[in-house]
């Protein structure tokens, strides 16, 4: 079953590619953008292993956020999206978190069985949706996971990578700014929760400065920010950053509730002016001198 992509001018596309890339005329400033968990081309042999309904096997994306942020390439930065969703291969975990009852043989020595989001049924093949409901019907083989392993997260993480070099070849040094959303939290809690939460592994994947930046801006543009409360960063933030090598990375989570209705996985009437004010922090973080992000 697949959700079909806008059209962008710039995609980069191909059918044998498990993600997209919106890519500049010219790189003008050492940002990228990517959005691991906001792919909805669904295999229709999955859907057919799968216990719930599509619908329900939606509840994992981080919904639209790869158009949240499509004024990335306008400003001179590229944006990598996913194309395969999360629930199918989860791009921001290890290669190798995996739930050994999931699987109908025994799993190799090297394989990270102990992660607590392996506990949590949410490992690089999730056991379980966002929402906490079984995926599967039947247990998988190893030979299912390396496949979604060979076929999605390695090109991914290969064209991901590939933009980062790049990017500090150019101008010395790279901000990756990996793009989610958060889910809303019930009842009156809903009323504390921030607009935006940034993660940086608590001080460990970007400077100081950069996080600061990201944060003005966003205060700038009226949005209410936490810092790494609940969510401080996952692989991708971790892996990548890199801050003595001249690699910064900074997780951001959007809260849905400003973009969309959960329930319906639709865009509400808030999403066209999220969308503006994201354009905003965008333009005015392309803007900046990064200098002082470079190693040495």
């Amino acid at each position: 079953m697949d959700l079909p992509l806008p059209a962008e001018q710039h995609r980069t596309l191909s059918p044998e590619r498990p993600y997209a890339v919106l890519a500049p005329m010219a790189q003008a400033a050492p940002l990228v953008f990517a959005s691991a968990h906001s792919g909805r081309s669904y295999p229709a042999e999955f859907i057919a292993a799968a216990r719930l309904d599509p619908h329900a096997l939606r509840r994992s994306e981080d919904s639209f956020v790869e158009e949240l942020f499509e004024a990335a390439p306008r400003q001179g930065c590229p944006l990598i999206h996913a194309l395969f969703p999360r629930a199918f291969c989860d791009a921001n975990r290890e290669p190798w978190e995996l739930d050994p009852a999931m699987f109908d043989d025994a799993l190799p020595g090297y394989v990270n069985a102990a992660s607590p989001r392996v506990g949590a049924g949410l490992g690089t093949i999730a056991r379980v949706v966002a929402t906490g409901e079984t995926i599967y019907r039947r247990k998988l083989s190893f030979a299912e996971a390396e496949a979604r392993i060979a076929a999605c997260w390695q090109p991914y993480h290969d064209a991901l990578a590939a933009l980062i070099a790049a990017t500090r070849e150019r101008f010395g040094a790279c901000l990756l700014i990996d793009c989610h959303s958060m889910p809303a939290l019930p009842g009156q809690a809903r009323h504390r929760q921030p607009d935006i939460v940034l993660g940086d592994a608590h001080g460990t994947a970007a400077s100081p400065l950069a996080m600061r930046r990201i944060e003005d801006r966003l205060l700038d543009a009226g949005f209410t920010v936490r810092r790494n409360d609940p969510y401080a960063g996952g692989f991708v933030t971790r892996h990548y950053g890199r801050p003595r090598d001249g690699v910064h990375a900074v997780q951001i989570e959007i809260a849905r509730s400003l973009y969309m209705d959960e329930e319906r996985i639709a865009r509400n009437g808030g999403f066209a002016p999220l969308r503006v004010r994201l354009e905003a922090v965008i333009t005015a973080l392309a803007a900046e001198d990064w200098s002082m992000l470079r190693r040495g």
